[in-house]
């Protein structure tokens, strides 16, 4: 019998929901059980493909090629699981289902309502993830905030689950901002409002989780208990963190999972320890590198935020601290001459010219300085122009998407330009990979044979290949029987490689992105050699 714990938020968004959920799922995984992630979005896009970064953030990409909320990869992150589009549900995903059952004629010429039809689509489509994947415990969490009209559907859903499922078999965690006024006193009125707004839809939080600068006093807690109507013990708080990796162990401390438990009827197991040890590994690193990510999308928080957690656990393995410069590309072209005082250098995937010739430049100072680089799918194809141009001699060498160049390195392959549309040749998820021998890539992974996460469009144009070859570029890594280039290195420089794929979005703080660890271990190592 599968058990529900559905987080929702009130008073802002931005409040850590997704952080929420997946440290549940953290403390309930590490204590053996099947933890199964639901992220539900109100919003109407099927999906987050076709978001605008600087709007939504970074779109995450899973196995199966569906692209999504960031919030999933939190949960891929904590929980250690790989999930696929269905624990993704959206709106328009919704509706679209319905409306495709009411044109089949599957509701039987009934009128097609939000009420019973669409909630019970909701119902259904958790449930049923629930029941395939044998979930001992599926967390749901509910984008937006209580009172979002976009939401109310999925907020009467859960209404409907709560009352159809037994007591011990559902909990919901309700997580509000407790605000400090300019005295320092911690303020319960925002979280009151938001706790009535949710129980005038019909449901009562059986935990509220006050977001604080500062750990919630015990006074605090005793009033939000007293207003809200739920036990002292099931005010927890979610004080500020240095890492967002401790959010588990507050909880723990917070004695959440006691409570949840206690709330669930669950059986007490035996913790596993991995993850405290992993966090504190990363609370006691002394070395510390600066790593530039040099993109266009650097003033958004959350654009880059999987390469962030990538560098991170890369530095766990590696025994630094990493520090993240952001560098904005569209910044760098306004300049003749510059110096990056860094220890490495990275150029992330990204879509079209904007910031593209800045970028490439990041490259040339990377490759002729001899400083770690890192590129990652776009960050791959500028790479292969920077060579053509700068090593080949190809002068105005580019990607045909960028421009109408004499020498399109990186172009579509003959089949997908019968058929391209917008997006129409996009290859998304999981892809097999072939590493050869003896190279720098293999080393890493320590296998011939990898499945890594792909998006993207144009491909390494195979009539170059040679000539790059013999230049002493080396492609490494290749998939579709040798047709498509995947990985790209420098034998001659320490640390020079790109990947076509994404290894960030598999990347995890206890089992770190091969790619990722490799290159802040050389990071390190240049630092300490340049500080003699």
């Amino acid at each position: 019998m599968t058990k529900y714990i559905v987080v929702t938020g009130g008073v802002m968004s931005g409040l850590g929901k997704g952080i929420t959920a997946a440290s549940i799922g953290r403390i309930l995984t590490d204590m053996g059980y099947n933890v199964v992630p639901i992220k539900v979005d109100p919003y109407l896009n099927i999906d987050a493909g076709t978001m605008n970064p600087f709007q939504h953030g970074e779109v995450f990409v899973l196995k199966d090629g569906t692209e999504v909320d960031l919030d999933l990869g939190h949960y891929e992150r904590f929980i250690g699981v790989e999930v696929t589009g269905d624990h993704n549900v959206t709106t328009g995903k919704i509706y679209m289902s319905v409306l495709e059952k009411e044109r089949k004629g599957d509701y039987l010429g009934s009128t097609v309502q939000i009420i019973p039809h669409i909630t019970d689509e909701i119902k259904n489509w958790i449930r049923s993830v629930a029941e395939r994947t044998k979930a001992d415990i599926c967390l749901v969490e509910i984008g937006g905030t209580v009172g979002d009209i976009e939401g109310m559907s999925f907020l009467e859903a859960i209404r409907q689950m709560h009352n159809e499922e037994r007591d011990e078999d559902f909990a919901l965690v309700h997580v509000t901002l407790i605000p400090l006024d300019s005295g320092g006193e911690q303020k319960t009125k925002p979280t009151q409002h938001s706790v009535k707004e949710l129980r005038s839809l019909g449901l009562h939080p059986d935990v509220i989780v006050g977001r604080c600068e500062e750990r919630l006093l015990l006074s605090t807690k005793k009033k939000i208990a007293l207003f809200c109507d739920v036990p002292v013990e099931a005010v927890i708080s979610a004080h500020d963190a240095e890492e967002i990796y401790e959010v588990p162990l507050i909880f723990k401390e917070e004695k959440l999972h006691e409570y949840l438990i206690k709330k669930l009827n669950l059986e007490k197991r035996e913790e596993n320890r991995t993850w405290e040890e992993m966090v504190l590994k990363l609370k006691n690193l002394s070395k510390e590198v600066t790593i530039a990510v040099v993109g266009k999308y650097v003033h958004v928080k959350d654009a880059y935020i999987s390469i962030r957690e990538a560098l991170k656990h890369g530095g766990i393995s590696a025994g630094c601290r990493v520090n993240m410069v952001l560098i904005d590309s569209e910044e760098l072209e306004r300049f003749e001459d510059f110096q990056f005082d860094v220890d490495g250098i990275l150029v992330p995937g990204g879509f079209g010219h904007r910031g593209s010739e800045g970028k490439i430049l990041a490259i040339t100072y990377a490759r002729e300085n001899n400083i770690p680089f890192l590129g990652i799918c776009f960050g791959f194809q500028l790479a292969v122009v920077e060579f053509a141009r700068n090593q080949l001699g190809l002068e105005g060498a580019n990607s045909s998407e960028l421009s109408d160049t004499p020498y399109p390195v990186i172009d579509l392959l003959p089949e997908q330009k019968e058929i391209d549309r917008l997006g129409g040749t996009m290859r998304l998820g999981d892809i097999e990979v072939t590493l050869k021998p003896d190279t720098m890539i293999y080393s890493l992974y320590g296998r011939d044979k990898i499945f890594e996460r792909h998006r993207h469009r144009y491909e390494v144009n195979p009539e170059y290949i040679p000539d790059f070859e013999k230049a002493g570029l080396v492609f490494s890594g290749y998939s579709d029987s040798g047709r498509r280039m995947e990985v790209l290195e420098l034998p001659e420089n320490s640390f020079f490689i790109a990947t076509q794929f994404h290894p960030e979005f598999k990347s995890r703080p206890y089992a770190p992105s091969p790619p990722f660890a490799g290159f802040v271990k050389a990071a390190l190592e240049h630092s300490e050699k340049m500080k003699g």
